[in-house]
């Protein structure tokens, strides 16, 4: 039997094959019309919400976080500050932009840091239960389980293309399933959630 953490590199590398091979202009059209999910997907005003900077042929949830943003959220993205943890900084267009690494942007140190109440969930694949394949260094996991240790529960919100859907993603212990899913279809909620 092949054990979890082989599977989930097997699934990860072919949905990427997937989501790359998308049409680049088409993938840039469908970024745009996220934005048209702000109201299903906003915080309370004043709450804040985490996107992320999109790396290789991600989903650009940009304009979603422009137009949460003048809709009154708060909005941070990821700063890696070491090889197992993230936090999430304030982003305000126009502040100073570092590399994160992984071809990625985040807001420098003078950022505020934030917890999120709607996190923007970036992902290689998911499954019909809501259980998702990051890249493979669980940040994301990490973050989310410390959250929840200071008594937060941000609403989880994956950001992928429908072809990056598989039909089971496997489970371990340390997993934190979404509660929902945006693509270009729009947006669903896990069944359980």
């Amino acid at each position: 039997m092949t054990p979890p953490r082989d599977l989930k590199k097997q699934l990860r590398s072919a949905a990427l094959a997937r989501r790359d091979a998308l049409d680049a202009g088409w993938r840039a059209e469908v970024g745009q019309q996220l934005a048209a999910h702000a109201v299903a997907v906003a915080p309370a005003p004043g709450g804040v919400v985490s996107g992320f900077w999109p790396m290789r042929s991600e989903m650009d949830v940009r304009p979603l976080m422009s137009t949460l943003d003048a809709r009154g959220a708060r909005i941070a993205l990821p700063a890696i500050l070491d090889k197992t943890t993230i936090v999430f900084r304030e982003y305000l267009p126009g502040a100073p932009m570092v590399d994160m690494g992984f071809g990625t942007m985040g807001p420098d140190e003078e950022a505020p840091v934030l917890d999120p109440d709607v996190m923007l969930v970036p992902l290689a694949a998911f499954d019909a239960r809501g259980h998702r394949i990051g890249y493979g260094a669980g940040y994301y996991d990490r973050a989310i389980a410390r959250l929840k240790a200071k008594g937060r529960t941000p609403r989880l919100i994956g950001i992928a293309f429908d072809c990056q859907e598989v039909e089971h993603v496997p489970d371990e212990e340390h997993d934190q399933p979404l509660s929902e899913i945006l693509t270009e279809t729009g947006l669903r909620r896990f069944d359980g959630a």
